[in-house]
């Protein structure tokens, strides 16, 4: 053998030891770089198959601001998923602050006040969750339908009829446009927007991400290391309700009304962008970020569904054969650190 070719067998060798490596230390990512190439290959199948009409400033806007509140939700979401919790009361949640919003605006309450009741409502909820979940080892799942049960039922203790909204401080958050180009955001884009780059800096760049990743890798582990986890555990179910309460207020602007019945199923909907999006379902792993790419999954589904005039069935089966592709590459990515470990 030549030196040319001992040079290249080592040069191939190399490349592939470094792509091996960094595939093994990038293996939690592998979900979400799925998400991100369906994204893709769903924006470049609906241009081409619509002809062009897809991929325009106006429908690329329309996809933050109509998944708005979802957006919002699969923040909380993921917060909780990655401690290897789940809530299922965001939805109802949603509801709730939603139609108590539109009811204490009627009522002549200053929007100044009224927002910050409903997000302390939502915050209550969620902290009720956390603490079934941590004092009274409740499994998450029992502990969150409780709650989604009390929000429903809140939500219709409110009103159990739609009660429209005509405070001019919450239309405004939808109402509002600022434009550029044929791109157009609102205030309420705006604001799931920076949920999304708060929650992202929380999880990566502070003590409690850190601590919420440790809980979801390995509990006992993470006591052992003296970190806090009853109070970790009880926040982040306080700051999905927070998200939820949110969300209920983005949902009224951009509704224009309240309804009691708003966000039925809208929770499983979350826990489907948050998994499309890299989360496992077992914790420990996941970014905010992918669940925003889930989202975006998610809507892009929708919007080429409602293009095409098909049967909104279509998305959830489609949505549903996603999420089963998901929780086979995250099992294998479990299996394969298990190996490892």
């Amino acid at each position: 053998m030549t030196t040319l070719d001992t040079a290249s067998v080592g040069q191939t060798n190399t490349l592939a030891y470094k792509y091996h490596a960094f595939m093994s230390r990038r293996a939690s990512l592998m979900p979400t770089f799925a998400a991100i190439a369906i994204l893709v290959l769903l924006f470049v199948g609906a241009e081409i198959f619509l002809r062009g009409d897809f991929i325009t400033p106006r429908n690329i806007s329309a996809l933050l601001l109509d998944n708005a509140p979802l957006l919002v939700l699969a923040v909380g979401m993921t917060f909780v998923i990655i401690t290897a919790g789940i809530d299922l009361s965001v939805g109802s949640v949603m509801a709730f602050t939603g139609i108590w919003l539109a009811k204490l605006l009627g009522d002549g309450v200053s929007a100044a006040i009224a927002i910050p009741l409903v997000l302390v409502g939502g915050a209550l909820v969620g902290m009720l969750i956390g603490v079934l979940v941590q004092y009274f080892d409740v499994q998450p799942f029992i502990a969150s339908l409780a709650g989604l049960f009390l929000a429903r039922g809140l939500a219709y203790v409110v009103s159990l009829s739609s009660i429209k909204v005509e405070n001019d401080a919450v239309l405004w958050l939808q109402s509002t446009r600022w434009s550029a180009g044929g791109w157009y955001i609102t205030p309420t884009g705006i604001i799931a927007l920076l949920v999304v780059v708060i929650g992202a800096f929380v999880m990566h760049f502070t003590r409690f991400g850190r601590t919420i990743y440790a809980i979801g890798g390995n509990e006992q582990s993470a006591r052992l290391m003296g970190l806090n986890i009853a109070r970790t555990k009880v926040a982040v179910y306080v700051i999905s309700g927070v998200c939820a309460g949110l969300a209920g207020l983005l949902l009224t602007a951009y509704s224009g009304a309240g309804y009691p019945r708003n966000g039925i199923g809208t929770e499983l909907d979350a826990i489907a962008a948050v998994v499309i999006g890299g989360t496992l379902l077992t914790g420990g792993r996941g970014y905010v970020l992918g669940s925003m790419v889930g989202v975006f999954v998610f809507g892009a589904i929708n919007t080429v569904i409602n293009f095409m005039g098909a049967e909104q069935s279509w998305t959830r089966i489609i949505v549903g054969l996603l999420l089963l592709l998901f929780i086979v590459v995250q099992r294998a990515i479990v299996a394969r650190a298990e190996r490892r470990g």
